[in-house]
Order: structure tokens, then C-alpha cells, then sequence
């Protein structure tokens, strides 16, 4: 007989327990400022006493500290037993770092949540993000002691711990500081998890003590079968007591009464909330504005080498960083017009592009910074493989689209004749700013003798060029100019 799958419901609820289990930070800012104690809360830097009083070398903790402080600790993964992270060091590859420490146990989970719920003031507290220190030192032990944090890095470096896994440690107490559920995270359960479990304690706890304070004459009257067991007379009078509170109490029956039996007073009960008006519309608060745009998208971590991965890791930021890229440049786009302003159909931030012109816009907008490095000349060499073309036309046009987008990839190789107007007016307007004088040619005004040149764009803007004098080996300078005058000042200022 096969088992009976899990419920849409029941796998929801699986996939939110898994995830209560599991929580990422971003890189934490660099830290500034006095170079003081590490940790700000008594329990952070109990957590850095485990690691300070097993470390073998003080030198590689302090270097594990600078580099924590300077910002050198990536994204961090907690998952019960095991933090994660990558650290990036003097290679151009991060390291992977980890650190584990001891789950408890189940007998000392219950040991933990009774401490909690037997004093509700430690709840409070938690739930305002401090650790109460009688939970903390209560016979359940949650900060980790001498030898309890298990260290690892991917680097060469064999010491315990090594500066990456040391930074890493001084990262975590800064989780600490602002959230000690991250500690109980480690030690096994998420916050979700333990906060359902205290909700059920604490309510069996309340129906406990109101059953063991009740007075007697207050308490349900005990159980009495009907006529039909022998009760006689007594249990006639409960049986028509029972169908009175039935009639006098609708919906009571839904909490288990059964026929024949004596009904517990209904001021005994608890008669919950009924799903309709759980469930009616009613006014609700607003929701909150959403978070602001910020100026530029975010970059992934840098992931950490790895053997015998089924993909490349540096393939892998490629996509992330072009992911949120496009995810910057969707919610840009989808932002609501002003009031008044309507809807307006604009086109999509990713047109459809040919080959080519998508291969330079995924290479531009993922590695966005200038210059050769040794990751963008390996690119470089591998795009110019796979299209075809040599890895200098590929730098060129990376510049050209950093320049301009697919207006200035266009630009790069196609000129075209403008019309009268703009571009006539150009040569008087530079001649006028006492500039030098450039030779026009389709949409180029050129000076080769200096090396520099103004491209006219379908745009209405002009793009600088600069080339060694007499070469006519022209790459983009620069951004582009709405104002030719603007844009010849900027490139001959370079």
C-alpha cells in the first residue's frame, strides 16, 4: 500500500519550517569608529570568549577581527549547527569558511521552552532581542563554552581557527548583538518554530493552573451516563439539562459533547472565535509604501572554488549579478506614475537583442567596473571564441555600451547622416567656446591629429572618442553629452 502524499497544506507548512530553519544575512556594513570591544552585548562577547580562550595564535585573531571590521565577511547562512559564509582574502577566489557548534537535543529543548514559559518576563525579553542571562546560565546551557566551536576554512592556512573562520566568529557576534534567536537558530529551532511551541506551552500551562484554582461548585460536574445505562431520574435531569444548554448555547456542540452526558457549566468553556467573522471584511490598516528604488543594483557575493561543482562559480555571479540587474531595471520601469499622470505603455527595460549585442550588455552590466583584470580578460578571450570575434573587439564594445547602452554598441561600428539641425550647430557652438576645430563626416567630428573625436547619436547626444594621434584606432572616453561643448571639454580635460 503506498502512502498517501502530503496535503497541499501540510507541504506548505513544510517548506515554512525548512525556511525557519535557515537564515541569510547580507554582508554587515564596515565597522568605524574606536577600535574597542567587538561585541556591544554581554552575550556577544560570551560568544567570542569560546573562541578567544581555544584560540593556538593571537596574531591570526587579530587579523580575523581587521578583517572582519574592514568588511571582508560576505553573505552569512545560519542553519541549526552550522554558519556559513565566504571570506574573501589576498585571491582573487573568496574562501569558504564555516563554523559549527553542538545542537541540543530534544530532552534539552523541552528543558529550555519550560525554563521559558514557566517565567514570562524571559519571553518578553527575547522578543525584545535581549537574552535573559538566567536563561542563558539556567541548567540548559545556550552560550557555547571552551572547545564548543568547531572552526573550518577552505584555506591553505591549517590554524584553529585561521583568520577567515576568526572573522567569521567576530561577524556572528555582531548577529548576536541584534538578534539572539540567531543563537537558538544554531542550537536547533528558528524563531517561528520555538515562538508556536512557547504559544502552546503557555496555553496548556493557563488551562492547568484555571483547572487547579477553579472552586469545587464551579467545576464540571462529573461524568453520568443516560436512562439508557441505568442513570434513572438523575440522569434524565442531566440528559434534558444537556439538550437546555444545547438549545441555550448554539454551536456548543461542536466542542465534543456528547449525548447523554452532563455538559460542563458554560462558563467553563471556551467558545474560540467562529470563522465567519475571522474571516468578513472588515477595514484593515493600509499597507506601508514600498522600500525606496536604490540608485544601482546590488552585487552578489563572490562564491568560493570549489571541486567537482556541476557548474562554474564565476558563471554562476555572472548570471546573479545580470539577474539583478534586469530586476533593478524591471522595478524601475514598474514604479506607479504620479497622480494624474495615467499609464503609459512604455517598452520593455530588456528588448529582445540580437546575439551579439546581448552578449556585450551581460558582459557590461555584470562586471561594470573599468580595466582589464585577469577575470575580464579570461571573459573576454572566451566571448571573443564563441562569437567569433577577437577579445580587443570585445573590450571595445563592452566600453561602448558602458558608454551608451545598444545606442552606443550602434554607434561603435555604424555611422549614419544626421540631418540639418544639432549637428551643423555643433561646430559653431565649439568654434564659439574657443575649442578646437573638428572635421565633420557623417555623424563623427574628428581632430586626428589630437586623437579625439565627438560621435552624433540617434539620441540627440555625443559620444567622445579617443584615439593615439594618426592611429584611427578610436575607443569610447567618457560618458556621453547632450551638449557637444560639455562633452569636448570633458574628453580634452582627460
Amino acid at each position: 500500500m503506498n502512502p498517501r502524499p502530503a496535503s497541499g497544506r501540510a507541504g506548505a507548512a513544510d517548506r515554512l519550517a525548512r525556511a525557519d530553519r535557515s537564515r541569510t544575512f547580507p554582508p554587515l556594513p564596515v565597522r568605524t569608529g574606536a577600535r574597542g570591544l567587538f561585541a556591544e552585548s554581554w552575550w556577544g562577547s560570551a560568544w567570542l570568549d569560546a573562541l578567544e580562550t581555544t584560540a593556538l595564535d593571537s596574531a591570526r585573531l587579530a587579523r580575523g577581527r581587521t578583517y572582519a571590521r574592514d568588511g571582508h565577511v560576505d553573505t552569512i547562512n545560519v542553519t541549526p549547527g552550522r554558519i556559513v559564509a565566504t571570506i574573501r582574502g589576498s585571491r582573487p577566489r573568496p574562501y569558504s569558511a564555516e563554523i559549527r557548534l553542538r545542537t541540543l537535543t530534544d530532552q534539552e529543548w523541552d528543558g529550555l521552552l519550560d525554563a521559558i514559559a514557566a517565567e514570562p518576563g524571559r519571553l518578553t525579553a527575547l522578543l525584545a532581542k535581549k537574552l535573559p542571562p538566567a536563561l542563558a546560565e539556567g541548567e540548559v546551557r545556550l552560550l557555547p563554552g571552551p572547545g564548543d566551536l568547531v572552526p573550518r576554512c577552505s584555506c591553505p592556512d591549517h590554524g584553529r581557527p585561521c583568520k577567515h573562520a576568526a572573522a567569521l566568529c567576530f561577524q556572528v557576534a555582531r548577529l548576536l548583538d541584534a538578534d539572539p534567536f540567531v543563537l537558538l537558530l544554531m542550537r536547533g529551532r528558528g524563531e517561528r518554530e520555538l515562538l508556536d511551541a512557547l504559544s502552546r506551552r503557555n496555553a496548556a500551562l493557563t488551562a492547568r493552573e484555571a483547572r487547579d484554582h477553579a472552586p469545587a461548585a464551579d467545576r464540571p460536574a462529573p461524568y453520568r451516563r443516560g436512562p439508557g445505562a441505568g442513570g434513572g431520574p438523575q440522569a434524565a435531569d442531566a440528559e434534558q439539562g444537556s439538550a437546555e444548554a444545547s438549545v441555550g448555547a448554539p454551536g456548543e456542540a461542536a466542542f465534543g459533547g456528547v449525548p447523554g452526558e452532563q455538559p460542563a457549566p458554560a462558563e467553563t468553556r471556551s467558545r474560540g472565535v467562529q470563522a465567519r467573522w475571522a474571516l468578513s471584511d472588515r477595514p484593515r490598516p493600509p499597507l506601508p509604501p514600498p522600500l525606496p528604488l536604490p540608485p544601482q543594483p546590488g552585487r552578489p557575493s563572490a562564491l568560493p572554488d570549489g571541486d567537482g561543482l556541476p557548474f562554474d562559480p564565476a558563471t554562476l555571479e555572472f548570471l546573479a549579478a545580470d539577474a539583478a540587474a534586469r530586476a533593478h531595471a524591471c522595478v524601475s520601469a514598474g514604479r506607479t506614475p504620479g497622480p494624474g499622470a495615467g499609464h503609459t505603455a512604455g517598452h520593455s527595460p530588456f528588448p529582445a537583442l540580437p546575439p551579439w549585442e546581448d552578449a556585450i550588455r551581460l558582459t557590461a552590466t555584470a562586471h561594470p567596473t573599468a580595466g582589464l583584470t585577469a577575470t575580464t580578460r579570461v571573459l573576454y578571450r572566451d566571448l571573443a571564441a564563441a562569437t567569433g570575434r577577437t577579445p580587443t573587439d570585445v573590450a571595445r564594445a563592452v566600453a561602448a555600451w558602458r558608454q551608451g547602452g545598444p545606442e552606443g554598441l550602434v554607434l561603435l561600428d555604424t555611422p549614419w547622416n544626421p540631418p540639418a539641425g544639432d549637428f551643423d550647430r555643433a561646430r559653431s557652438a565649439l568654434l564659439a567656446a574657443d575649442l578646437p576645430s573638428l572635421r565633420p563626416r557623417h555623424n563623427h567630428l574628428t581632430d586626428p591629429d589630437r586623437g579625439i573625436q565627438l560621435r552624433f547619436g540617434h539620441d540627440h547626444r555625443w559620444y567622445p572618442y579617443e584615439s593615439e594621434p594618426g592611429a584611427e584606432d578610436w575607443w569610447p572616453a567618457g560618458p556621453a553629452d547632450p551638449d557637444p561643448v560639455g562633452a569636448l571639454t570633458t574628453l580634452l580635460a582627460r
